[in-house]
């Protein structure tokens, strides 16, 4: 009987750290899906709420910057092959976002490197590398 308990104990504790790790994983894809829908729509203020606290006091974007992002309207925005784990809470992903210039028409593609942190203590990913530098190609 001890053995069959032990088993079971063993099969518990499994099973429950596999539910840890896809509810983490489906928070991910939840907040990768809203964030890159906030970049579509070009809402650049809400898609300052994704990006770390840390990193935010430390770098606001600045007026100009959120000036910029006026003056384009995204036209794409694709993930590629998605998040690549760089550790057990930080993910890494290679986007390719297209941007019309509102004044000339003119379309370019800009390429963003995002990392991506996952705070235990909220369950929540949180951008660290950032709003997407639109002044480079």
């Amino acid at each position: 009987m001890p053995r069959i308990t032990c088993l079971f104990v063993v099969l518990s504790a499994l099973l429950l750290g596999g539910c840890a790790t896809s509810k983490k994983s489906d928070t991910l894809t939840t907040t990768l899906a809203a964030y890159a829908n906030i970049i579509r729509w070009g809402d650049i203020q809400g898609a300052t709420k994704y990006i770390d606290p840390k990193v935010l006091e430390k770098h606001p974007p600045s007026s100009l910057d959120l000036d910029r992002f006026n003056q384009v309207r995204v036209s794409e925005y694709d993930e590629g092959t998605g998040p690549v784990p760089m550790g057990d809470n930080q993910v890494s992903q290679v986007v390719q976002i297209g941007l019309i210039n509102r004044n000339t028409q003119s379309e370019r593609t800009i390429v963003d490197h995002q990392i991506w942190r996952y705070d235990e203590a909220s369950k929540h990913w949180w951008l660290e590398s950032g709003l997407p530098d639109i002044t480079h190609n």
